[in-house]
């Protein structure tokens, strides 16, 4: 037996009427997730692992670096077939954002792909949670899978379309992005996340030749774009608009890819 208002109820009683009540939901549409630092971060630690596995395997294998990087169109040294997002290769614009820069000479260690993967995982660690919790799992993979895409893209269109770029920045950037509408949309104070944006985007900026400013600026603005969609969608039928808005966002990401691509194969 339970205690209830009405005096004692049976398991079985409270098991039924439990099933007609419906589940909490916070402002974005999500289930509420328990609070603390690492609660309801499944899919944030999730992908620090995939990161790190990814990042050991191209310890052992440096040449899935070159085979999963960011890279417009071009030929690889020696000749051959060509390579890139424009040659087919379109799974370059997600690959590319779970390998950092790691090997140089076969075998030591990039002092600077070290630094990607710590700094990118340490950021992930301390954003991808609170994000996660107010987004719920598949909102937040949805910010974090276009906001990666949007810094290749962007890459795609910026950047020397022979130079080849890895790391997770991109992605890291859009969750700078989401949690300052996020912050907007609660009426926090967003000039901590403002002052961690301008900083690295001058980082970015300053080191311009190691750094791929490019998918830095595409995937603060593609992780803005769509957590805005999320965060202001209309509460009646608002899974709707949000998966019609994430639809929309992937229609056109899909759409400049195919005009770039175009633009550098007719050349």
């Amino acid at each position: 037996m339970r205690s209830a208002s009405v005096g004692q109820q049976c398991v079985e009683c409270v098991q039924q009427s439990n099933q007609g009540v419906r589940p909490a939901k916070n402002v974005f549409g999500s289930r509420r997730q328990p609070a603390g630092f690492g609660g309801g971060a499944v899919v944030t630690f999730t992908l620090i692992g995939i990161n790190v596995v990814l990042f050991l395997i191209e310890l052992a294998r440096p040449s899935l670096g070159t085979d999963w990087a960011m890279l417009g169109y071009a030929l690889y040294p020696g000749g051959g077939a060509w390579h890139g997002v424009a040659a087919g290769e379109w799974y370059r614009l997600l690959t590319s954002a779970f390998l950092p820069p790691a090997v140089t000479g076969g075998s030591s260690i990039n002092s600077l792909g070290l630094m990607d993967i710590l700094f990118n995982m340490w950021a992930l660690t301390f954003v991808g949670p609170p994000i996660e919790q107010m987004l719920g799992r598949l909102r937040f993979v949805g910010v974090y899978l276009i906001s990666a895409i949007g810094g290749s893209v962007a890459y795609y269109y910026l950047a020397p379309q022979n130079q080849l770029a890895l790391g997770a920045s991109g992605a890291i950037f859009g969750l700078f992005g989401a949690l300052f509408v996020l912050s907007r949309r609660l009426r926090f104070d967003a000039r901590g996340i403002v002052a961690v944006i301008a900083i690295n985007l001058v980082i970015s900026f300053v080191w311009r030749g190691s750094i791929a400013w490019q998918a830095h600026v595409g995937g603060l603005l593609a992780g803005a774009l769509i957590t805005a969609a999320y965060a202001y969608a209309p509460r009646k039928n608002q899974s709707t608009y949000q998966a019609a808005a994430t639809l929309a966002i992937v229609a056109a990401i899909v759409i400049a890819v195919v005009l770039r691509t175009h633009q550098l194969t007719s050349l």
